[in-house]
């Protein structure tokens, strides 16, 4: 496909990727990479699935984009927040989940009384967020903390993490996620 390359080059120059480092993320040798991003290769569906995952992004997403002539959407209303929380009582909405080469993830989180994440998780990002209202108890490896409405967090989302609502009514956090896991 023309244009892949050039794609796929902006991409990880936009994520601030080396294209060593890039291959180590990925385990395709820096050489398909570069034959690739100059167009000289065709990527198998999974060299390039392996190649956007080490990049945060979606195949779908990566070929959305290479496909999108529409302007991208700039406001969102509350409604048009795409959930991929849980129904446990953790909620998960997505701002700008159709944003074409989203470099980020923005969410509105709810955790009900007593709701938090599945044990401890880790993903390749960095993620940041302030409390909004109720307490929210962040573990991060073997730091706990327990946040109220005004306070933060940012840290490596490599490291072990979980979340726990600490209050006895709903808790709300708005966070970012970069790359994108999502």
């Amino acid at each position: 496909m023309p244009m892949l390359g050039m794609k796929l080059r902006d991409l990880r120059r936009r994520r601030g990727v080396g294209m060593r480092q890039l291959a180590i993320r990925s385990g395709v040798s820096h050489s398909a990479i570069s034959l690739i991003e100059r167009d000289r290769m065709s990527p198998s569906i999974d060299t390039l699935g392996a190649i956007l995952d080490a990049l945060g992004q979606t195949v779908s997403a990566f070929f959305a984009d290479l496909e999108s002539t529409v302007p991208a959407r700039i406001f969102y209303p509350a409604e048009a927040f795409t959930e991929i929380g849980r129904s446990d009582g953790v909620s998960h909405r997505v701002v700008g989940m159709d944003y074409p080469n989203r470099r980020m993830l923005l969410l509105s989180e709810s955790y009900a009384p007593g709701a938090g994440t599945d044990g401890m998780i880790t993903h390749n990002a960095e993620e940041a967020g302030i409390v909004t209202r109720g307490a929210v108890e962040v573990t991060v490896g073997e730091q706990t903390s327990i946040l109220r409405e005004g306070d933060g967090y940012y840290f490596d989302s490599r490291q072990p993490h979980r979340f726990r609502n600490a209050s006895d009514g709903v808790s709300t956090i708005i966070s970012a996620i970069t790359p994108p896991t999502y």
